[in-house]
Formats: structure tokens, sequence, C-alpha cells
């Protein structure tokens, strides 16, 4: 008699157990992907091959298979916290062991400003040069800036607005060409802060002169005192916008205008400095027979700012925001995808690490090819599917009591024949 059958099916329902109750035991762990027990029946061979009578001699465990199929993502209230929607894996390192591979995106910066999971675990990626520039080559791991944004000079600036062509000639017929404080001298006016080297804003005023038909005059002025003046200190026209018979864009000029602010004192009495080279755009100006309106009124500077939030994008790519409302790029996320990542070795703590059967690492940022896309303030769950492993772990139950029937058949049939006489 043989017990081999019914003892290799205990043994291959135990571990089937085991992989089922580490899965249930993972249902709440973030990135955890369940695993799978599979078995294979066992004959006996002889040299010259099998016949067709013969009997398996049991079963056994050919592979415990984890399942990479995408969890449900969750949101979360933490911007650190990054799940992966799609194929890839994050990869983090201790700078000693080999680089693991993880799904799980619960991320923080420590105090040296490493992203870093909760085994102390480095998020590699690109970094980003002082300007935001990324620089993409080899991963190394991220880390967050901790100093604030240098402030930079207006060096562009661009007006979008239609002059009401119905209103009447401001222009005087002897005296100064303007008075700024009468506005019987001018028909409108806007104003627009700029910012010299040290971040410290200005104060730019445009007044807006019909000088004659289809002819304006525009003056500027920074913290209240002209940028332009003749040898008795009035005020001269920065420029002279030309309208054709239509009103649509301008004639004149036929390029960006170049204003040179002097230094000048602001509204707290301090000293402003010299801004000089502003190219002013206003070829999306118009004379229409409606209302004087400006739509839109850009420059490209600002003033000094501190870090007050991160962000990840989609693509992977690390944002840092500031105070003063500018915004650059931090680094970028890479990730890795593999070939078979059945051949991953499990290593704990949510992470793997390569092997010869799971292949080398296609490495990428998010959503390039077949990779996934970064979910920021998000969590990818376990793919455990809780019922049903609470159903194969009766199935489970059954068939070790059924194995175990097998046994003491055996042993009933063993015993019949012992008492034998």
């Amino acid at each position: 008699m043989s017990f081999q059958q019914g003892l290799s099916g205990l043994n291959a329902t135990s571990k089937n157990l085991e992989v089922i109750g580490n899965n249930v035991a993972n249902a709440n762990t973030f990135g955890f992907k369940s695993a799978r027990a599979e078995f294979a029946d066992m004959y006996a061979t002889s040299m010259n091959g099998t016949g067709a009578s013969n009997i398996g001699i049991g079963v056994n465990l050919a592979a415990v298979a984890q399942q990479f199929t995408q969890g449900n993502i969750v949101t979360t209230e933490n911007p650190m916290d990054l799940a992966l929607n799609g194929a890839g894996f994050f990869q983090v390192t201790d700078g000693r062991s080999p680089v693991s591979y993880t799904r799980n995106g619960q991320f923080k910066v420590d105090r040296d400003g490493w992203v870093v999971n909760n085994a102390g675990e480095r998020l590699l990626g690109y970094p980003a040069d002082g300007t935001g520039i990324i620089q993409p080559g080899t991963a190394a791991p991220l880390r967050m800036p901790t100093s604030g944004i240098d402030p930079a000079a207006t060096e562009d600036m661009r007006i979008q607005m239609n002059l009401d062509s119905r209103k009447a000639v401001t222009l005087p017929a002897s005296g100064p060409q303007i008075v700024l404080n009468d506005p019987s001298t001018y028909n409108d006016a806007t104003s627009v802060t700029v910012f010299d080297a040290k971040g410290q804003d200005v104060a730019l005023t445009y007044y807006f002169q019909k000088a004659a038909t289809d002819s304006w005059n525009v003056y500027v002025t920074a913290n209240g005192a002209p940028i332009s003046v003749d040898g008795s200190g009035n005020p001269l026209p920065s420029t002279t916008l030309t309208f054709p018979a239509n009103g649509s864009a301008p004639t004149a000029p036929t390029g960006p205008v170049t204003l040179n602010i002097p230094a000048s004192t602001n509204a707290n009495g301090a000293q402003t400095l010299a801004i000089p080279g502003i190219q002013l755009d206003v070829s999306e100006t118009t004379q229409y027979g409606s209302a004087f309106a400006v739509t839109d009124l850009t420059q490209d500077g600002y003033a000094p700012g501190q870090l007050v939030g991160i962000q990840f994008e989609p693509n992977g790519i690390v944002t840092a925001r500031y105070s003063n409302g500018q915004s650059k790029p931090a680094g970028q996320v890479e990730i890795a995808t593999f070939r078979n990542p059945q051949g991953l070795l499990p290593m704990g703590g949510n992470g793997w690490q390569r092997s010869f059967a799971s292949g080398e690492p296609v490495l990428g940022v998010p959503g390039d090819g077949n990779l996934g896309v970064i979910q920021s303030g998000a969590l990818e769950e376990s793919n455990v599917d809780l019922t049903g492993e609470l159903v194969n772990m009766m199935t489970a139950q059954r068939v070790y009591q059924a194995n175990a029937q097998t046994i003491k058949t055996q042993d009933q049939v063993l015993q019949t024949l012992v008492n034998l006489r």
C-alpha cells in the first residue's frame, strides 16, 4: 500500500492554505499583489518509459505565482502618496543593496529632503537643474528643494486691448502734450506691476492719448514718474500707435517697443533699480468702435518666493510651487517594467528584485510606451479578492479532509491485510 498520494495531497493543500492565508493577511497592504499556488501531478517513470496503466504518485507544488493585476486606486489627502495606474514599478534604493521595485507609493520627505518610503529607501528619478530643466540619463535618488526661488527682472510684456475709435482727440493744442493729473489730456489708462533685478515691484501706468484719427500716443510712468521727459521735464510719449482705416492691428510700430525703466522710489520710499530693455508687444491692439477694454496684460518678471508645496504630475514630473505664484520642475520619477514580472523575486516590505527569469528592466517615464501614469494623492490597494480567497480557503479545507480520508482508508485496507490469517 502507498500513502504517497494522500501525503502529497496534504502537503500541497497545506501550502495552498499558506498562500491563501498570506493573501488574506495582506488584503489591506497597499501595493500588495496576491499569489496563487499552482500544482502539478507526479508520475514514477522507468528507463523504458511509462505504461498506459501507470498510476500517479501524487501532487507537488509547481509554483507560487504572483498576480500582477491592477488594484483599485483610492484617493488620500497626502500629495506624497503616489499610485501607478497601469504597468510599471517605482524604483527605490538604500544605496547598498540592489534596486528594489515596488507598487506601494507611500512616500515621504525625510529631514534631508530625500523622497523615501517607510523602509527609508529613496525613490529614483531624474534630477532637474537650477532652471527647472529635467536632466534625463541615469536615475538617481530624488531630492526635494528646500530653498526659495530667485527673483527675475521683467524682460517682456504683452498688452491686448481695444482703443475706442469713437473718442475725441485729447492732444492739447499748446503747452505740455499731457498733464498726468488732468484726465482731459488723455483718454484712458491702465496699470501693470513689473519687477527689477532684486524682485522689487515697480508700478507702471500706461496713458493712452488720441492724437489724431487712427493715431494714439502712449505715455508710461514708473512709480508715478514719467519714464521719458523733454528738457522741461514734461512727459514724452514712449510710442505712438498708428492704425489702418479699418481699426485692425497697428501698422506702427512694426515690432516690440523698447522701454527703459529708470530707477525710482516706490510707495514705501525704497529705491528701485532701473529695468532696461523691456520689450513691449502691442501687436494685438485694435481700434474699433467699442469701449476701451484691456483683455490681457502680462509680463514675465517675478518677486522672490519661498517653497510652499510640491506636486507630482501624471508624467512623473515633480513640480515645486512657490509663494510668488511661480512653479518649476524639481525632478521626474523613473519607473520600470519587466517582460516577465512573475519572475521577480519577492523581498518583503512591498518590494521585489529582478532575477534571470524576470529579465532586465525596461526603464522610462510614466506615460511613455506601455508604462502607466502616476496619480498623486492616491494609493493602489491590494488586488486580493477577499471573497474569492475565503471561498478558496473552504475548498482547500475540504480537499485537505479528503486527502486525510485517503490516508485513513489506506490505513484501514493495510490493517485488513495484516489481520488476515
